[in-house]
């Protein structure tokens, strides 16, 4: 319908047979790639991985809680993915990651994309009155698990002379707010880190990219409070979040652009937030 409205492409094609082609190339692209997603288990991760299923990708799926990877292995299935392999890990560990990654059977070794998702937030709290153990568990898994992951896949992908590193972000990398210090220091410290992974892999085929979401409606919330779903759900009060299924869609976006596209950056947001201290709570 909008072609008949005159707007045409310098080939003659109509807009929107145009943007209708390229998801199709975006498709053929993904279609049959490799693909590991780290947290797999629920929200992000989850949505992630059945994202990359509906391309026909093929999926290797892990995250700490391995029960649930046996129900997400048939859903993707059913979603259309070429194959799936799930397997237990959990990437503060890093005797644990350098052992299974690079055990991978020789048909799941060569990855396309890695989507370095698993993550997470615990309480919210002054500094100098927080517990330390909320540290601990944040720098382990945001930014030391990030790394081992990283380090294992990427030499790879190099020798290879292809692939694509996708990490993920927050916009609590940009702004620091109160009782979130340690948080958004792990998120600023993965923006360096895929800023200075870019510039290390220069000269490579190798993309990388962040996706930096706001505020998202998963069980981030219940992760950082430790259960409390009352406290965790007056975060969402009277707002309008994204969905993992939002982001998702712009991880898959992000990897089916043509091989010398890179996105260096997506930064989004719900249209209630402004940035990580702005919001707009409606009621």
């Amino acid at each position: 319908m909008i072609g008949s409205f005159g707007l045409v492409n310098k080939g003659g094609r109509g807009f929107a047979a145009s943007l209708f082609f390229g998801y199709k190339k975006s498709m053929a692209y993904l279609h049959g790639k490799t693909v590991l997603v780290t947290g797999a288990s629920s929200g992000i991760g989850r949505a992630t991985a059945l994202a990359f299923a509906h391309e026909g990708c093929r999926l290797l799926v892990c995250a700490r809680r391995a029960e649930r990877l046996e129900e997400l292995e048939t859903e993707l299935l059913a979603a259309g993915a070429g194959a799936v392999l799930r397997f237990s890990l959990d990437v503060q560990d890093r005797a644990a990651v350098d052992q299974v990654l690079a055990g991978l059977p020789k048909e799941w070794a060569e990855i396309d994309v890695l989507v370095n998702n698993a993550g997470l937030s615990r309480g919210l709290a002054k500094v100098y009155e927080d517990d330390p153990q909320n540290w601990e568990e944040m720098i382990d898994t945001n930014v030391k698990g990030l790394l081992y992951v990283t380090r294992q896949v990427v030499p790879g992908m190099v020798a290879r002379g292809r692939s694509h590193v996708i990490n993920m972000g927050s916009t609590a990398g940009y702004i620091t707010y109160a009782n979130g210090a340690v948080y958004c220091a792990t998120k600023a410290a993965e923006k360096a880190i895929s800023e200075g992974l870019k510039l290390d892999l220069m000269g490579t085929p190798v993309r990388v990219t962040s996706v930096d979401p706001g505020m998202v409606e998963t069980d981030f919330s219940k992760v950082r409070f430790r259960g409390d779903e009352a406290r965790a759900a007056k975060i969402y009060e009277n707002i309008t979040p994204l969905t993992p299924e939002d982001i998702a869609d712009a991880i898959v976006w992000a990897a089916g652009r043509p091989a010398h596209v890179n996105i260096h950056t997506i930064v989004m947001t719900t249209i209630d937030q402004g940035n990580s201290v702005t919001f707009n709570r409606r009621g």
